[in-house]
């Protein structure tokens, strides 16, 4: 932990108590300045916001800047990452959270919830977690010294499995013979949290690599804006959590209720990613991100999903709401115990090559 230490600021080093104090201010502001919060939630298309999307791409251009994209060939050496995280995500994490909304929320929870809200309830948690995250993904890598590029190819095939197969799986889920998938969010997401800050950090990082002080200049440049990065994802908080202010005063009892299914799945999905990672020797550097990206959501497409199925004042689309609400502090809690835990992961750790 001390070499870890070294590399970490200030910043990063509370950013736990940073995300919970910007958390307060955005609920805060939310509740006092709603209109505020709502005009600029309605600054959108396709119900993709945009100033959170020009924040988006301040917090995750410096993550980017480190990948090469000539190197990404090199994924093929972290094959056994790439099979955990597609097991995960695509063949376990959408039924776990179905087992798991069908236990609490129509079960154990059902006496404290609307009666005619619980279907939709269950319909949100499904939709919540059939889709992996993108974006977020680069920041949770950064902050658990994961490698760049199995990040950002595990995030690139993720995308094109999710346009064939999100659909299908909610469908069969929900019992639906077919959905409403919002495919204009869906295309317009991937092209602006991944494939717009993508070209601008490679342009950016082959105009730093053009002089003699190449790989120093680069490293300086990434250093000195790594702040920002951090300062944009505490910015998106406020936000996020300004624009539900009201829902969270208002309906205190059932967005706990909600969190407690998603938290289970973090913790459950995270923890599988992790172990078999472990399991089939996969570097601590692989299986820290496998973990995250097994474990978040795409809560972009799950929101207008719920909304284009159910309705914007459906518990569908609050129970996709609550993963915004409370993603980032527990994704922060999975980033302290996979570093915490790495000289646990690697300790006899012996493996043959290959």
């Amino acid at each position: 932990m001390t070499t870890e230490n070294k590399k970490i600021g200030f910043f990063e080093r509370y950013l736990t108590l940073w995300v919970f104090f910007c958390i307060l201010v955005g609920i805060g502001f939310g509740h006092m300045i709603p209109n505020f919060f709502q005009t600029l939630g309605r600054i959108e298309i396709a119900n993709i916001n945009l100033p959170v999307a020009i924040l988006i791409w301040l917090m995750i251009i410096p993550m980017l800047l480190k990948i090469d994209l000539g190197a990404l060939g090199k994924v093929k050496e972290y094959w056994r990452g790439v099979g955990v995280t597609l097991f995960v995500n695509w063949g376990i994490k959408p039924f776990s959270m179905a087992i798991l909304a069908w236990l609490f929320i129509g079960y154990l929870f059902k006496p404290l919830l609307p009666a005619e809200q619980i279907e939709s309830y269950i319909a949100g948690l499904i939709i919540l977690a059939a889709a992996p995250c993108t974006a977020m993904v680069f920041v949770w890598s950064h902050l658990s010294d994961g490698e760049p590029h199995f990040t950002l190819s595990q995030v690139a095939l993720n995308d094109v499995i999710m346009i064939f197969a999100f659909a299908p799986i909610v469908g069969i889920l929900l019992g639906l013979s077919s959905i409403t998938v919002p495919w204009d969010t869906l295309f317009l997401a991937v092209l602006l949290y991944i494939v717009v800050p993508l070209i601008i950090a490679n342009l950016l990082r082959r105009h730093l690599l053009k002089g003699d002080d190449e790989p120093e200049k680069l490293a300086k440049v990434i250093n000195t804006i790594q702040p920002v990065s951090l300062a944009a994802l505490l910015l998106t908080l406020i936000l996020l959590f300004g624009f539900q202010g009201e829902q969270i005063i208002n309906k205190p009892l059932i967005i706990l209720l909600l969190a407690v299914p998603i938290l289970i799945q973090v913790i459950f999905n995270s923890g599988m990613a992790y172990l078999l990672n472990r399991a089939v020797c996969s570097p601590h550097c692989v299986a820290a991100p496998s973990a995250l990206i097994g474990a978040s959501n795409f809560f972009e497409l799950a929101v207008a999903t719920a909304i284009a199925l159910f309705g914007f004042e459906s518990g569908a689309a609050l129970a996709t709401v609550v993963g915004v609400l409370i993603e980032v502090p527990v994704m922060l809690a999975v980033v302290n115990i996979v570093n915490r835990s790495k000289s646990w992961y690697e300790a006899k750790l012996v493996c043959q090559s290959g």
